[in-house]
């Protein structure tokens, strides 16, 4: 057994962070018995452990992680350690592990410096110094804005881009603590480069720049400790010079203009920073200064070129074959004062270069060379895109010289999900890389256009899935402290989106509950009631802000009372498909929502063992409810507001007078809907899900599968390789909707990948933090062989299924060293089969630790897809089911394309007595039909058949 992916507060060895608390998780490998649970994790400054600081034992296994007790002081490297008893008593160690503490508010002895200020070029700062002893510690700390790139002896320091990142600059300026491994003896040169970014460019829906500040500054420290004992800081101050730069402009919108000839026929002089007066500046004060948040923005993938095209416009297009965010880096060559250009872009039409999409986003890479043959690269700003537009290269681009660079947080990956069906496994790729565009510090809406703004509703509704996608925990923590601080401009309220510049007041449910609903997925996934009672705050004062705003009317009512709603954003029910909101009511999903919110901040203080809140916030979800049940159901149950998105959240959250009787009317509305997608933002990301939780995982399936406009395989269809903001972002013709919004990196569509591994998988938590955990799949012929994993806080637990020809289902299944799991298949005939033909009657069975495999024969046959329940629209899928409907119902085989018809299942046609239809007749066609397997199974038995 080994000790394995040891973190704290959900980052591997991290350096510089702000630790207000220490959470360390640990995963197990190997084989693990359940007597050998006896752990201690030990803290020392050495990583010997010859002097301990730091011992908490008498563990046993924590999927939410061990908070210590500990308090660690300023820049400070801790080693730390698990040890577990094994075998016998031997104990099992782990490596040694690590983190490192930053400034911890220590205070500053470098000072912010910047440019004159009649200098607003980008400037390089810079400054010499000596080492004549032997260093055995080097670290710089340092904080750049906007943007800043630092450099020793002209190499780069560390492999992030963007530094310091998105900040909540009137809250503070996040600081890094960089190694420096390259300090020689002698002299050495600190130069940093400074950009725009977030800060001061110009950025938001208004357009505006300066909106933080209206100069670029710095501030650092060089720590050097030598091998004799004694130390030396070297920091900023009116010594430091600065020049300017190569970059002629930057801006997260607008790209950059990298110009290696802008100083020539110029004076550019080196010159004496000025040192910026505190409190004088505006935001730039010392006191402002925090440990970093931020997980690194990383180059985690390289693309090749997949083509170069040679438009019928004449352009010279490069296609990578995959959209992401990210820069292009490529290798220059070019005679000097040669421009080269390049556009970006999310899709071709008419075979053209095309960027309208981007809207007010310039998003532009233009480099001027010295002449000098040397890999160029953008410093301070970002794209997304698939297609780039080469302008100015002096002959046919060769590929080699190009290199896409995919830029995200430092997420690990957690889940995998592979199946027979081809489709499905590019629409779930594409929801991963919508995460992987989209997680760049924060949860961006898109990565392309004059937005990429962290959407609160956006996020919201994704977050399950990503955080099965990808180790989000650290992620998300720091989103969620940005919220915290914007929630205290706001009374409470949670922003629409982040940074929600100039504190806008128009919050809304849906995303502002994500105040609630993500600290609660966290929490599901990881497991930490240290983390749930970091954010209880947060979602408190969400709750206490939407209750206050009720109380203003003088007359309770128990309903939000907010200025604006976005609804149902972008449904299909709407006064027109295009319409940026769909039918239900918009005061109905607040209310739904505010409901949901006070009911989980409530399950939340009980979790946390806050009583008093508990009891409050329940009595006050049950005023909520009874409040929606009287204005939107009947006494006798039926939901006033008959649309899709309206059932989905009353499902989910629990709200009806008559569960059956809502089900029911939700079927209907479904088939009154053709079985096709009719909701948007709120109801899509749930579709699947809800209708797996209430049973009808079939038609879960249906809409998961569908083909054509709208639904998830109409991308697909088309060549998407991310998630669209609508569904018909682009139209079959290949043409771009002419609706004005349309980003082609839009993750919220992507949510549905939570039912993929919820009920496809069958993964799902019994506990929080996955110690114990569920493995239910939900099996259907069309995805007869489905492989997924998921790597909790607990360890992986894995699963793989295969449907035979004869019905049976085989299983392999995996539970980590650290979990349990709960197996629980569709009831079966004759119970238990398994390898060692146990039998066993009941339902479910706990897997312990390990591998296991398991051989079941549903009472239902899953070869079989047809029935009395079978729409008639499944015909146009299957000839042979539209050949046995001609051959014994001919009147019904003109139907299959009639939308007054075609979603009426076999069995309604008994209760149509208008159409002439023998009804022995169709009898028999219902019985023929579910004779019939899936093609698959069809050709499996024939090629066994060959076999034997």
């Amino acid at each position: 057994m080994k000790i394995v992916d040891a973190k704290i507060n959900g980052i591997r060895n991290p350096v510089g962070y702000d630790l207000p608390y220490l959470i360390c998780t640990y995963t197990l490998e190997g084989e693990y018995k359940p007597h050998t649970g006896n752990t201690r994790i030990e803290i020392s400054l050495y990583p010997d452990f010859s002097e301990l600081l730091y011992k908490i034992e008498g563990l046993g296994l924590h999927p939410g992680g061990v908070e210590l007790q500990f308090v660690p002081e300023a820049r400070r490297i801790y080693y730390y350690r698990i040890i577990m008893e094994g075998e016998e008593g031997k104990p099992v160690l782990s490596p040694v592990f690590t983190f490192e503490t930053g400034k911890m508010g220590e205070v500053w002895e470098g000072e912010w410096i910047g440019p004159q200020k009649e200098d607003a070029f980008h400037p390089l700062l810079e400054k010499t110094f000596s080492v004549t002893k032997e260093v055995s510690r080097a670290r710089l700390y340092i904080c750049g804005l906007g943007l800043f790139e630092a450099f020793l002896n002209r190499e780069k320091i560390g492999e992030e881009f963007l530094t310091p990142y998105l900040n909540h600059y009137e809250k503070g300026f996040q600081s890094f603590t960089f190694p420096l491994t390259g300090i020689k003896e002698g002299e050495n040169r600190l130069e940093v480069l400074l950009g725009k970014g977030w800060y001061m460019g110009t950025f938001g829906l208004e357009g505006k720049d300066r909106i933080y500040g209206s100069r670029m500054a710095m501030i650092a420290e060089i720590h050097l400790e030598y091998g004799d004992g004694s130390r030396e800081v070297i920091k900023t101050d009116g010594s430091w010079r600065y020049k300017g730069s190569c970059i002629a402009e930057s801006g997260i919108y607008y790209g950059e203009d990298l110009d290696c000839l802008l100083w020539e026929g110029r004076d550019n002089p080196l010159k004496a920073v000025q040192v910026l007066e505190e409190g004088k500046e505006g935001l730039l004060q010392k006191d402002r200064l925090i440990d970093r948040r931020s997980l690194p923005v990383l180059i985690k993938e390289t693309i090749p070129v997949k083509e170069v095209i040679v438009t019928p416009a004449g352009e010279t297009v490069l296609d990578f074959g995959q959209n992401f965010a990210g820069f292009v880096s490529f290798l220059a060559e070019g005679k000097k004062g040669a421009k080269i250009t390049l556009d970006f872009g999310e899709i071709l039409q008419e075979g053209n270069f095309y960027r309208d999409n981007y809207r007010e986003a310039r998003s532009r890479f233009v480099y001027t060379a010295d002449g000098k043959k040397e890999w160029i690269r953008p410093h301070f700003t970002f794209f997304g895109f698939r297609y780039v537009r080469v302008a100015g290269w002096e002959k046919t681009p060769d590929p080699a010289d190009f290199c896409g660079c995919v830029l995200y947080s430092d997420m690990e990956r957690t889940g995998f999900i592979k199946t027979n069906h081809e489709k499905l496994n590019r629409l779930y790729e594409n929801t991963l890389w919508g995460l992987k565009s989209n997680f760049l510090d924060i949860p961006t809406d898109c990565p392309q256009r004059n937005e990429r703004l962290g959407w609160t509703g956006d996020a919201q509704v994704f977050a399950p899935t990503a955080s099965y996608h990808m180790d989000t925990s650290a992620f998300f923590r720091k989103f969620l402290r940005d919220l915290r601080d914007e929630q205290s401009f706001l009374s409470g309220g949670i922003p629409n989106y982040f940074p929600n510049i100039g504190h806008k007041e128009d919050v809304t449910n849906v995303w502002g509950d994500i105040a609630v609903f993500l600290p609660l997925v966290l929490y599901r996934h990881y497991g930490s009631k240290r983390d749930l009672s970091a954010s209880y705050p947060l979602m408190r004062d969400w709750v206490e802000f939407l209750d206050k705003k009720d109380s203003e009317r003088g007359l309770r009512s128990y309903m939000p009372n907010l200025s604006f709603q976005f609804g149902d954003w972008l449904g299909l029910d709407g006064i027109s498909e295009n319409s940026f909101k769909g039918g239900t009511e918009d005061a109905y999903i607040g209310a739904v929502y505010y409901y949901a919110s006070v009911k989980g901040l409530s399950y939340a203080a009980g979790e946390l063992s806050y009583k008093k809140d508990q009891r409050r916030y329940e009595a006050l979800s049950e005023k909520i409810k009874e409040a929606i049940l009287s204005e939107y159901f009947t006494p006798k149950g039926r939901l006033s507001e008959d649309t899709q998105a309206a059932y989905i959240i009353a499902l989910k959250f629990g709200l009806w007078r008559d569960k059956e009787k809502l089900i029911a009317a939700f079927k209907e509305r479904l088939r009154k809907d053709g079985y096709r997608i009719r909701c948007g933002f709120v109801g899509a990301p749930l579709l699947c899900t809800v209708l797996a939780e209430i049973g009808e995982t079939e038609l879960a399936y249906d809409f998961l599968l569908k083909e054509g406009f709208p639904g998830w395989f109409y991308a697909v269809d088309l060549g998407a390789t991310t998630i669209w903001e609508r569904w018909n972002s682009v139209l079959e013709d290949g043409s771009m909707s002419p609706t004005g919004m349309n980003s082609l990196n839009h993750y919220a569509y992507g949510s549905v990948m939570e039912f993929a591994y919820a009920y496809m998988a069958g993964i799902r938590p019994l506990d929080p933090g996955f110690k114990r955990a569920l493995f239910a799949p939900e099996f259907d012929g069309r995805l007869h062989h489905v492989k997924a994993s998921y790597d909790s806080v607990s360890g992986r637990y894995g699963i793989e299924y295969e449907i035979k020809a004869d019905g049976t289902v085989e299983l392999s299944l995996s539970v980590p060293p650290a979990g349990n799991a709960l197996l629980l298949l569709p009831r079966e005939e004759g119970g238990w089969k398994e390898e060692k033909a146990k039998r066993e009657k009941q339902e479910g069975r706990w897997l312990p630790a390990g591998e296991h495999r398991v051989l079941c024969r549903p009472k239902r046959d899953y070869t079989r897809p047809y029935g009395e329940k079978t729409p008639l629209a499944r015909a146009l899928e299957d000839e042979r089911l539209l050949g046995l409907i001609q051959k014994h119902t001919p009147i019904l085989a003109a139907f299959v394309n009639n939308p007054e018809f075609c979603c009426r299942s076999l069995g309604d046609f008994r209760r149509l007595g208008f159409l002439p239809i023998d009804r022995e007749k169709l009898e028999n066609l219902i019985r023929e039909a579910s004779e019939l397997q899936y093609d698959y199974f069809v050709k499996d038995e024939k090629r066994e058949e060959k076999k034997e």
